[in-house]
């Protein structure tokens, strides 16, 4: 089989002539084929931008036989991040598969969050730093119970209602926060695990490690809620274990 990538520049779009003077380039079609399938693939490309679709494929795309184009079965999966521009999907729940309540109601709050099956509640700021952190609780032992970004610049109310939510799963037996202080504040995120500890209904063992901007007033205000704070990931991580 062979496949022909096309790079499409942002600012020039991809028009149905673009696409035809590609297939000319590389494909033995005839002219009214191409043209035929130029303003399909123009099409596709209209379609993932005006969606903020991160994928449109049509597989299998059929010439019938009178010459036409027909899409036999099509597959397209949207930004959930954008959903907010596209007030059309709205309430659509067929658009997401939404594996448990517990991720539902986090869309709801703003929160990416996603359940998985351990017992380890896992915070970190930024998507790479909670999968390090994962990856590092599973090679002490452990396994975590979710995957949660509070992302950059997290502000107090997004880091209380994530520990809320990690620490009401019935299935979480202690939480490692992990965060990287950049514009991320260390003392904003450190006000916010304080004040999901005064309000979740359990409160269940919690070891943080921070670094960064404003670490030491973190840790000082950690602390003054009897909250044990971590030089490193390695010794939070096996800390949360021995917690257990």
């Amino acid at each position: 089989d062979k496949i022909l990538r096309h790079w499409v520049d942002p600012d020039a779009g991809f028009s149905q002539s673009a696409a035809e003077s590609m297939m000319a380039q590389f494909s033995d079609m005839d002219k009214d084929d191409i043209s035929k399938f130029a303003a399909v693939a123009a099409t596709l490309h209209k379609a993932a931008m005006e969606y903020d679709a991160e994928l449109v494929e049509i597989n299998p795309l059929v010439k019938t036989s009178s010459g036409d184009y027909v899409a036999a079965d099509a597959r397209i999966i949207l930004d959930d991040n954008a959903i907010f521009r596209h007030p059309e999907f709205e309430g659509r729940s067929s658009l997401r598969v939404e594996d448990t309540p517990r991720e539902a109601e986090a869309r709801r709050q703003g929160l990416a969050y996603v359940d998985l099956s351990g017992d380890i509640g896992i915070i970190g700021n930024g998507a790479g730093l909670v999968m390090a952190t994962m990856d590092l609780v599973q090679a002490f032992g452990g396994r975590a119970a979710n995957f949660l970004d509070i992302g950059g610049g997290a502000q107090r109310e997004v880091v209380k209602k994530g520990l809320i939510l990690v620490m009401s799963k019935p299935e979480v037996k202690a939480v490692l926060v992990n965060v990287l202080g950049g514009i991320t504040r260390c003392d904003i995120v450190a006000e916010g695990i304080v004040q999901g500890l005064a309000e979740v209904s359990v409160r269940k063992p919690i070891a943080v490690r921070m670094m960064g901007t404003t670490e030491e007033e973190a840790a000082e205000i950690l602390r003054h809620s009897l909250v044990n704070v971590y030089p490193d990931m390695e010794t939070a991580a096996s800390e949360v274990l021995r917690l257990l």
